[in-house]
């Protein structure tokens, strides 16, 4: 990173200030501390006690904060491909050429994103993208290919907010901004922690985890089942059973065995197991899943409560709050949801009793925590969204202990080394990319083709983050509207690529030809492979027990 530019706009007591300065220096209101070391890039703001004039500093509002410097692959070149991670799990994240253009809400469906909150899923409401080709943004790392040679950029620590990376292809340049915007400070605060890597695929990833000292999971990768891409909220203890039974009667060797939405009367109201769904309550399930040698896992939505829920009703003082003192909605599911104050000590001693009731009493083994992206959708004071999603990954994993998380709906770098297992792609679908009405909607809708790209190019994160969770696959032919092919590329990239191989199918109508592939799916994972992009094809190649296997998906 050379002829690096800082950019700082503020205000002290109501008073703005601005500043353009290069490698740190000194100011009025505060000393920029800049260190640079084998490739890494430390910049820290130190407000001073007085100002030129003797007055007492006090504290300071940053509004905005910057790098902006040239950016070209090495030799003047233009990258061939380049990647921008996408703001939380859902958010289609793949490799562009310089020429397309990234995609963005369409104007034409702002009367559907007022009226179901379609703003709030991604980062549309606190982030400036160009909408141009050749204009990308994304999300704590991004990176550069030429070939097999990759140059990349990461943040080493998300804890002081969300560090955004945006790329001008015409002007060959890039800006790495902080979301800080409102955010009173008064002592030492870490602008930027980064670093800049050059070199091959393996190279990159492996030096950019190991400096960041990344916590290996307890768990490793696994294969399951889970109710929710088949029955959806319509569950209940026979349904559940059933498919357990079926599972069993097949020889079926699954790690987990997954309950989904659908067993609580209401989201937020986790303790109110639906007792005309679930008679004898949660406890039987777990013991029938412990019989049969797997482990039980229970999805929770921890961090929001529906409008219908008595967490909602109830207490009014547990809701995030905007500027006019109203509760802030987080989107448009179920009869819409609202995030809950992580900072307020009774909500905090609401989830320990929810998670002690869920993981102690129940026995659960693992928890798919979801919606995780609410906690963080407004700023505080003197939080940054990134320094609240940072502080509630810990407060989940000190809740869980040594039980096994699987996040979703999370902004991904704050989930590095917290979770064992995470999300990395938006929902798969019952058909292929949606109707043309949803291609219009949020880039962190539900889509097969999105989150087949993103199980491809969120591979690296996989085994050193976290393990993968790519979604499931779906050989089935019933209640679905994915082609044979479609089903078989889905089921094969994520066998590739995934640290979890989870299915939603009741097995007990598998027939030879479905159960012969589902069983060569674990396998795939040591398999030789390339990924490599052809325009908008992507073209996986890995070695089959039968020779080199080609698949190709239009991303």
């Amino acid at each position: 990173m050379d002829d690096i530019i800082f950019l700082i706009r503020g205000n002290r007591n109501g008073e703005p200030f601005a500043a353009e300065m290069y490698q740190g220096g000194e100011q009025p209101y505060f000393t920029l501390r800049w260190q640079e070391d084998e490739g890494e890039l430390h910049i820290r703001i130190i407000p001073k006690d007085f100002d030129e004039y003797g007055e007492p500093v006090g504290e300071l509002t940053l509004e905005s904060v910057a790098l902006t410097f040239p950016w070209e692959c090495r030799g003047g070149k233009k990258p061939e491909q380049i990647f921008m991670n996408g703001y939380q799990s859902w958010t289609d994240s793949h490799e562009h050429t310089i020429g397309e253009k990234e995609p963005a809400i369409s104007p034409f469906a702002s009367g559907m994103v007022e009226k179901y909150f379609l703003d709030r899923y991604g980062d549309s409401l606190f982030t400036m993208k160009g909408t141009a080709a050749g204009q990308f943004h994304g999300f704590t790392y991004c990176y550069f290919r030429d070939g097999e040679t990759y140059r990349f950029v990461g943040s080493l620590s998300e804890r002081s907010g969300f560090t955004v990376f945006y790329y001008n292809a015409d002007a060959g340049q890039m800006s790495i901004e902080k979301d800080c915007a409102g955010v009173k400070i008064s002592g030492e605060w870490n602008a930027f922690d980064l670093v800049e890597l050059t070199g091959s695929e393996d190279q990159v990833f492996d030096t950019y985890f190991e400096k960041m000292n990344i916590a290996k999971s307890k768990g490793g990768p696994m294969t399951g089942y889970t109710s929710w891409y088949n029955h959806y909220q319509n569950i209940s203890a026979q349904i559940i059973s059933d498919n357990l039974e079926h599972v069993h009667e097949m020889g079926q060797i699954f790690d987990v065995f997954q309950i989904d939405d659908g067993y609580q009367t209401y989201v937020g109201d986790w303790l109110d197991v639906q007792k005309d769904k679930f008679p004898d309550g949660l406890e039987p399930i777990v013991d029938q899943i412990h019989e049969y040698g797997m482990k039980a896992g229970l999805w929770l939505s921890p961090f929001v409560c529906e409008k219908k829920s008595r967490c909602f009703r109830k207490h009014p003082d547990w809701l995030v709050r905007d500027v006019n003192g109203d509760p802030f909605c987080g989107g448009s599911n179920w009869s819409t949801f609202y995030a809950l104050d992580l900072s307020n000590e009774e909500v905090r001693e609401y989830l320990r009793e929810v998670f002690h009731q869920v993981l102690d009493v129940w026995g659960f083994d693992l928890v798919k925590l979801d919606f995780l992206y609410a906690v963080c959708m407004l700023p505080a004071e003197y939080k940054t969204r990134g320094q609240i999603m940072c502080e509630a990954m810990d407060f989940l994993r000190e809740v869980v202990g040594d039980k096994l998380i699987l996040s979703c709906g999370v902004p991904l770098g704050p989930a590095f080394g917290k979770v064992d297992y995470c999300r990395i792609g938006p929902d798969v679908g019952l058909n292929w990319d949606g109707s043309p009405k949803e291609k219009l909607l949020h880039r962190e809708r539900v889509s097969t083709k999105n989150t087949i790209g993103n199980t491809i190019y969120r591979r690296q994160l996989n085994g050193r983050a976290f393990w993968n969770d790519p979604d499931v696959y779906l050989l089935r032919d019933d209640n679905i509207r994915l082609s044979v092919k479609q089903k078989e590329l889905l089921a094969q990239v994520n066998g590739l690529f995934g640290g979890l191989l989870f299915t939603s199918d009741d097995v007990g109508t598998y027939d030879e030809e479905k159960r012969t592939l589902q069983q060569s799916l674990p396998g795939l994972r040591e398999a030789p492979r390339s990924v490599e992009r052809k325009g908008k094809y992507t073209i996986v190649r890995y070695q089959g027990q039968d020779g080199e296997k080609e698949l190709r998906v239009k991303l």
